[in-house]
This record gives C-alpha cells, sequence and structure tokens, in this order.
C-alpha cells in the first residue's frame, strides 16, 4: 500500500503511539510484513539544522553537498511513523538498530529537492530475537541517488541455536567483492575463514565525547530518544547513564575517514557509546572502528564505486 505524505510526521506522537503499542506485541521472524511503502515529495534541507548536524559529527561546514549520513536524518521521521505503526510487527520499545547500509551514487546537493520513501524489506531471525530490514531512498528527478538498509533488532527468546544469523544486506558488487587487509572472502573455504585473524586498525584519533554530545545530536537530527539524552532519561531504559546515537558515531567516523562520491558503507553497532566519555578512532585501507578501551562500539566498512 503506498501513502504519500504532505508533510514530514512530528516524532514525539510517533515515539508516544510506539511506545503504547509495544506491550501488545510479540515478535517472531516469521509474522507478517507490512506492506505500507511511505513517500514523502518536495523534501528540502534545512540549511540550519544541516549546519547543527554538521557541527556536532565533525563535518566540514559552508559548501553544497550533503554528508553521506544526512539522508537518513531527512528519512527517520518516515521510518518511525513505520515502526510506531499497529501493522508493524515488533515492539518499539527496546528496539535496537543493529546496523547501517548506504548506497550513494553521487554527491547530493544541500539545495536540491528530493523525494523520500520508506518500506520495510522482511524479517529475519536472530540469535538473540527478530530483526526488521527498514530501507530508505532519496530520489531526485525520479532516480534514486541514495539508499539504506537498516537492521533493528527486537529482543526475546528464542527457543535455542536455531535462530542464528542476522538481517543483512547485499554483498559488494563483484568488482569490489576483493578481501581488504584482514578480511576473509566470502566464498573462501572454512579452514581458511578459520584461520584468518583480522589486523588490528590503527588508532588515528582519540576524542573526548562531552554529556552534551546527545543532546546536540538530538537537536540536530530530531532523534531525542531518552536514551541520548541525560542520565535521569535513561535509567528507566536500563542504562546507567546516557549513550551517543548510533547514527552519530557512524557519521563522526565518516567526518574523519573521508567518503568517495559514488560510495557504499557498512557500518555494525557493537555496544553503545557512554557520555560522557573517550573513544579512539581507528582505521586502515577502507575500514574503521571506533573503540573504548578493548571494547569495540563500532566497525565499518568504505567501498568506492564506479559512478
Amino acid at each position: 500500500m503506498l501513502t504519500t505524505l504532505t508533510g514530514s510526521p512530528a516524532l514525539g506522537p510517533l515515539l508516544a503511539r510506539g511506545a503504547l503499542l509495544s506491550p501488545f506485541k510479540r515478535p517472531r521472524a516469521d509474522a507478517d510484513v507490512p506492506r505500507t511503502r511511505l513517500e514523502l515529495p518536495g523534501v528540502r534541507v534545512d540549511p540550519t539544522r544541516l549546519a547543527a548536524y554538521e557541527r556536532v559529527c565533525g563535518f566540514a561546514t559552508g559548501d553544497d553537498s550533503l554528508p553521506l549520513t544526512y539522508p537518513h536524518v531527512l528519512g527517520f521521521p518516515l521510518a518511525m511513523r513505520l515502526m510506531s505503526a499497529r501493522a508493524f510487527p515488533l515492539p518499539l520499545l527496546g528496539l535496537v538498530h543493529t546496523s547501517v547500509e548506504i548506497t550513494r551514487g553521487a554527491v547530493l546537493a544541500a539545495t536540491g529537492e528530493y523525494e523520500l520513501a520508506v518500506h520495510v524489506d522482511g524479517l529475519a531471525p536472530h540469535r538473540r530475537g527478530t530483526e526488521a530490514g527498514v530501507v530508505t531512498e532519496v530520489r531526485s528527478a525520479g532516480r534514486v541517488v541514495w539508499e539504506s538498509r537498516s537492521t533493528y533488532l527486537a529482543r526475546h527468546r528464542t527457543g535455542g541455536a536455531a535462530a542464528v544469523v542476522p538481517a543483512r544486506g547485499p554483498e559488494p558488487p563483484a568488482a569490489l567483492a576483493v578481501p581488504l587487509p584482514g578480511r576473509v572472502p566470502v566464498d573462501a573455504p572454512a579452514a581458511v575463514a578459520l584461520s584468518v585473524v583480522p589486523d588490528p586498525l590503527p588508532v588515528l584519533a582519540e576524542w573526548r565525547l562531552g554529556a552534551d554530545v546527545g543532546r546536540r545530536y538530538g537537536a540536530a537530527s530530531g532523534d531525542r530518544n531518552p536514551i541520548h539524552l541525560h542520565a535521569l532519561t535513561a535509567r528507566p531504559f536500563g542504562f546507567p547513564g546516557a549513550v551517543a546515537h548510533g547514527m552519530w558515531t557512524v557519521a563522526r567516523c565518516l567526518a574523519a575517514h573521508g567518503t568517495p562520491d559514488a560510495v557504499r558503507m557498512r557500518a555494525w553497532f557493537r555496544a553503545p557509546v557512554a557520555l560522557p566519555g573517550s573513544v579512539t578512532y581507528a582505521a586502515r585501507d577502507g575500514r574503521f572502528e571506533l573503540r573504548g578501551g578493548d571494547r569495540v562500539h563500532l566497525t565499518g566498512e568504505v567501498y568506492p564505486l564506479a559512478s
């Protein structure tokens, strides 16, 4: 079912609706997937919010281009409308963002006009519950110029080892399926896969994160989830203090790493980043990580695409 919106939905009421419906949902991988596709035409970027986003994430400001991760911010209210709806089979409360894959054909102009579209592309069993894949598309003049696929995990009992792997996006195109240092080719024999240990990435920077990072990113992105804002609002959800937005950690790493104009990026969220705190950024040969001591918070890869 196609639904065309006339304006971006407000996040506050969506969060409230999702919270109210969450106790009535019993997640499972074989549940019906909603066929709704939400579209929002005529989208333009607010330059003030964009500048605030660039500052908090560490991107250069003042040029006519969107950071690779910014269209996620534009599409997030639509994704929240889908995930807070009665037809979405997973409870919004406790839903964990586990990975994101972004493909961009060329740099998007900050002054352009775009059409957004969001849909759920499936459910998959995970060793800790059930994952949903949510796809966001950005179109310009009828052509897809940016696309992302995020996976969100609803944790619940799975009955053992039967549910084993999270949902994943497609593998890189054949032309790009060359193993980076320390990586194992997808079709490598099991004996080879078990014998190869990824090389540790060299640390390139250390970042000290203030307690206000979540509030600043929330103001710029519109994502004011209480777990990111204050220790007092995070504790009822099981966190000892506020934690950084996962998409902020990706954006901060990409601001340091840089991205080609035509690019595919993948990132996996491993552990939350406590605020305030310190993290180290490590990268080499298209791979990057965010660490806190011996704990890995985020891993990612950047692939150039033929433009």
